[in-house]
Formats: structure tokens, C-alpha cells, sequence
């Protein structure tokens, strides 16, 4: 018997901070047919908040080290701030959706990451999705749009990377579904010339990524996100795309990961 579909769209910081493209984005996003999760950064505002409040921002390998205060301003930011504005706006869509971090009803579990050479914080890994929370929102209709944010059985709250939590959540249905993953972001794909937004590898497996990472093409900023993308496929998703603000349009010009 057949599955039914199930897409889980992550959009990043930057898009999220254009208002224009993040409301074009919003009206695809609704017209997407069938069950969907919505999951969202904010890295950028996170930080111009800590920046007010006199917070100092540390940053390793374009990832963030997540103190205690740190952790405050991103849950203030992602779970309340950003969240609530992009709920708010789908709603104003008719789309019915509800607004939730990983405490909420358990759905997104996580531990510590460990410490190597670096101890970033407050930042989780992603042990556990709960699956059938998540199941009894979209068997009413109900869209899910999930922060970067993520709880340890213990009730601690961490900074979750966003590309990951939505992998995590695409594979975890995969079972149930055929799940499909788009990763949107400022640029309109994987660029075989970073300078050329039109240079869009319309096609990556691995293979060609291997290449492109030897001939130094793809950027430090791209490698967790492409990790992610090659990862989800590995574990069960059907369908994983990158792209730009109109990437869930069906005639846009985007990357497909294959495996």
C-alpha cells in the first residue's frame, strides 16, 4: 500500500529576516497540498538581541557557543519572537497551524553535545522525535511550526541546529510516510560559482559533492547543511531539495540531492 506524503520544510535565518520574500515564501508554503511541518532558525536576530542586552556572541566554526544567557535570548527569540510572528501570518493564510519548540508534548528530545576540543553550551543533539504528538496535530489538519529548540528528558532546554532538527523529523516519519525535505535558504541551490546565484548544481550526489568539496566550490557554511541533506536520504527520506525563497514552487530552479 502506498504512503501518503509528508513534507518538512526548513527555512533559514536570513530568509526569515526579509519580510517580503518570507511572506511569498509563507503563501507557497500554505499551498503545499497534503500533511507538512514547518521548521525555522533566526541565528541572525538571536544575536542583534544579545547585542542589546550587552550579551557577547562566540562563535566556532560558524557555530555558536550557547551560555546560559545565551540560551534565554534564544528561546526568547526562536520559540517566542520569531515563532509567533510566522504563526501568526499563516494563520492569516488559513492555515492552521501551531507554534512549538521541542518541550512542547515532548517532541523534540535531545542531549547534550559532548565535549571535545570545544564545550558549546546549551547546544543539543537530537536523540528522540515524538512522532505520535507530532501525528496527533496533522491527523487534525494541524500544521506544526517547530523552533530551533530542543529538551533533555531532564526538562534543559538546548540550542538545536535547524537543518538537523529537520532531518531528524523527516526521518522519523519516514516509516509512516514518504517524506519530503526542502531546505530553503537565501541562495538558489548548491553554486558551482559562489559569485553566480544562476550557477545552480540542479543535481548533487555523492559523487559531484566530493568534487565540488576537493576544488574548494562548496563553502564552510554549507557542510552541515549538506551533512544533513546526504544523511536524511541514507535514513530513509524519499525526496531532498535546496533552494531558494521560491524553491516549493514546482518550476523553480533548485538543487536535488541524490544519493
Amino acid at each position: 500500500m502506498k504512503k501518503h506524503q509528508l513534507k518538512v520544510v526548513k527555512i533559514g535565518g536570513k530568509l526569515i529576516e526579509n519580510e517580503h520574500d518570507l511572506n511569498l515564501f509563507l503563501e507557497d508554503f500554505t499551498s503545499l497540498e497534503g500533511p507538512k511541518i514547518l521548521v525555522h532558525g533566526g541565528g541572525k536576530m538571536a544575536t542583534e538581541l544579545a547585542d542589546k542586552l550587552g550579551y557577547k556572541t562566540t562563535m566556532v566554526d560558524g557555530r555558536r557557543i550557547t551560555d546560559a544567557n545565551t540560551m534565554d535570548v534564544i528561546t526568547m527569540t526562536y520559540a517566542g519572537l520569531i515563532n509567533k510572528k510566522i504563526v501568526a501570518k499563516l494563520q492569516a493564510l488559513q492555515s492552521n497551524t501551531v507554534g512549538l519548540c521541542g518541550a512542547d508534548g515532548k517532541s523534540i528530545i535531545s542531549k547534550k553535545r559532548p565535549v571535545k576540543e570545544i564545550d558549546f553550551g546549551f547546544v543539543g543533539d537530537v536523540e528522540e522525535i515524538n512522532t505520535h504528538f507530532i501525528s496527533s496535530l496533522l491527523v487534525q489538519d494541524i500544521t506544526p511550526v517547530f523552533s530551533a529548540i530542543s529538551c533533555s528528558k531532564e526538562g534543559q532546554l538546548f540550542n538545536t541546529n535547524a537543518d538537523s532538527v529537520a532531518a531528524e523529523i523527516a526521518i522519523a516519519f519516514s516509516s509512516e510516510y514518504e517524506t519530503e525535505l526542502f531546505f530553503c535558504f537565501e541562495k538558489n541551490g548548491v553554486l558551482q560559482d559562489p559569485s553566480d546565484d544562476t550557477s545552480v548544481v540542479e543535481k548533487l550526489d555523492t559523487v559531484r559533492y566530493q568534487k565540488l568539496l576537493k576544488d574548494g566550490i562548496i563553502s564552510e557554511g554549507m557542510l552541515p547543511k549538506l551533512h544533513n541533506c546526504f544523511y536524511a536520504l541514507e535514513e530513509g527520506v524519499s525526496k531532498v531539495s535546496l533552494g531558494g525563497p521560491n524553491l516549493l514552487q514546482e518550476d523553480s530552479i533548485h538543487t536535488k540531492i541524490l544519493k
